[in-house]
């Protein structure tokens, strides 16, 4: 998802609060010269800096947007969706270190989740929260358990290509979403976190991707997409851990495809 645009915000702030200080306890250019003979820079720091640290608190504590820039949370979210994320579901935390000062809740199993991707934590992935700390996943042959407890997946039909893809309502927790699989996909055959779970070399390797399993650490999380079968997801790169959260996805404000193409409010709606 998008770059992290505190990186920028943040020192802005900081470098146009320290110019309005300047001159509020030492130049006083505004006060002696007034607006019309005042250096530019300074100008600039009274206008902007209350403005970019509005700005700042929204994003950083209150809700943030984000846009979609893939197909791994397909039918849920598309590509040129643009979303909001609520930013104290998890916990209240600094901009850029992301170290939390203020608990407030805890992620729950089925909600969709932005958070710093584990191996480049400057980016920013979402995906939909399938482990919680302590959890037995196992995936056998279609079918997903936890903790020994079979996850409903009902068939929808009428959607997609029935040739090369199904779509299922699947059920995990208090969340009902749809997810969308390829027929004959062994996506999990070629994904190298599953097969490095593996207690002997190349187990689960050896099952073409259809039977694996993973035990999530304490203070961690497994995400999968709801695009199944097109999602470089924990499978690949691992388990998220809790201080790299960043908060809770759960409207979609504003939809627009690639190119010179109108924005489109018609995708508008609450994530589920």
């Amino acid at each position: 998802m998008d770059f992290d645009f505190n990186l920028i915000l943040v020192p802005a702030t900081l470098i146009f609060f320290m110019i309005w200080l300047l001159d509020k306890l030492i130049w006083k250019q505004r006060a002696t010269r007034g607006r019309d003979g005042e250096n530019i820079i300074i100008g600039w720091a009274y206008d902007f800096w209350p403005v970019l640290a509005l700005v700042l608190v929204i994003r950083s504590f209150v809700v943030e947007p984000f846009n979609i820039p893939s197909e791994s949370m397909v039918p849920t979210l598309q590509t040129g969706d643009f979303i909001l994320v609520n930013k104290y579901s998890y916990g209240v935390r600094l901009p850029i270190t992301n170290s939390k000062f203020l608990q407030t809740g805890e992620p729950q199993r089925g909600e969709v989740v932005v958070f710093r991707y584990p191996l480049q934590p400057t980016v920013n992935y979402i995906k939909r929260v399938v482990g919680l700390p302590g959890d037995h996943i196992v995936y056998d042959r279609g079918t997903l358990s936890i903790n020994g407890k079979l996850i409903s997946k009902k068939a929808l039909a009428d959607q997609g290509n029935p040739e090369y893809e199904l779509f299922y309502q699947e059920t995990l927790g208090t969340h009902s979403h749809t997810i969308r699989e390829e027929l004959d996909a062994k996506t999990a055959s070629i994904a190298p976190f599953i097969n490095s779970q593996a207690n002997e070399g190349g187990k689960y390797a050896a099952t073409n991707g259809q039977h694996w399993e993973v035990k999530v650490p304490q203070g961690h999380y497994f995400m999968m997409g709801d695009n199944r079968d097109r999602s470089a997801d924990s499978r690949f790169w691992g388990f998220v851990p809790e201080q790299n959260l960043s908060g809770r996805a759960f409207y979609v404000w504003m939809h627009k495809e690639p190119g010179f193409h109108i924005p489109s409010f018609a995708r508008n709606g609450r994530i589920n």
